[in-house]
C-alpha cells in the first residue's frame, strides 16, 4: 500500500506516514497532531494550513475555496486540513 509522509517543520512533532488518500483531519486526530479542528465541514477556518507538497494535491472544491478566501487571503499554498485528502508527501504549518 502506498503511503505519504506528513511533516511539521518548525515544531517538535514527529513526522507521520499515512496511507494514500487518507483524510488528514481524521489521521491527525489519532496521532495528536499540532493542528486543531473545529467544524470539520470546511466552514470555520480553524484548520487553515500552509501546505508544501512534493506533487500536486487534489484541488480544493468551491466551498473550500470560499472559506480559504475569507481566512487565508491570496495564499496559494493555503488549504483546510479537514478537507485535504493526502496524495503526496507534505510539509504543513498552521496559518
Amino acid at each position: 500500500m502506498k503511503s505519504f509522509r506528513v511533516e511539521f517543520p518548525g515544531t517538535s512533532y514527529a513526522s507521520l506516514d499515512l496511507p494514500d488518500l487518507a483524510n488528514l483531519s481524521l489521521a491527525l486526530d489519532v496521532h495528536n497532531s499540532p493542528l486543531l479542528f473545529g467544524c470539520r465541514s470546511g466552514l470555520c477556518g480553524t484548520c487553515v494550513i500552509e501546505v508544501d507538497a512534493d506533487a500536486p494535491l487534489l484541488p480544493p472544491d468551491a466551498a473550500e475555496l470560499e472559506t480559504l478566501e475569507l481566512y487565508a487571503g491570496r495564499n496559494l499554498h493555503a488549504r483546510l486540513a479537514c478537507q485535504l485528502v493526502l496524495s503526496s508527501n507534505v510539509r504543513i504549518r498552521k496559518l
